[in-house]
């Protein structure tokens, strides 16, 4: 089964101390850093396709646009969600929305293209 456009993928994350601003050198403030939640939203783009990669095959992040629009605390629950919107040969297109209690957190797009692992390793030694 190759990728197609509507395949989802959900990751959460409860905020600790190790995913703040401070923590991440990203800034100063004890909320959750930019850095960790750009890093959920491709987890939950790596579990929207998985299981559909073929054999020895994996994704890569090209390209990440992303508006983190309000700050989530230390002991907030955030969920993200990936939604696979265009396949293009080996690239793949997905909108992410990241929400807490509250509402929403950030959102955005990530890029990512389908890779065979082995060669990839082998050009970035």
């Amino acid at each position: 089964m190759a990728p197609q456009t509507g395949m989802t993928g959900r990751a959460a994350l409860v905020v600790s101390a190790a995913d703040t601003a401070r923590t991440l050198r990203s800034g100063a403030l004890d909320v959750l850093g930019t850095p960790r939640l750009i890093a959920l939203c491709e987890e939950a783009t790596c579990l929207a396709v998985a299981g559909s990669l073929a054999a020895g095959h994996t994704s890569a992040g090209i390209r990440i646009e992303f508006d983190h629009v309000r700050a989530s605390r230390v002991g907030s629950q955030v969920t993200a969600e990936a939604v696979l919107e265009r396949v293009s040969g080996n690239r793949l297109e997905f909108s992410v929305s990241v929400h807490d209690p509250a509402g929403l957190v950030g959102a955005g797009r990530v890029t990512r293209v389908v890779v065979e692992t082995a060669a990839f390793l082998a050009k970035a030694r």
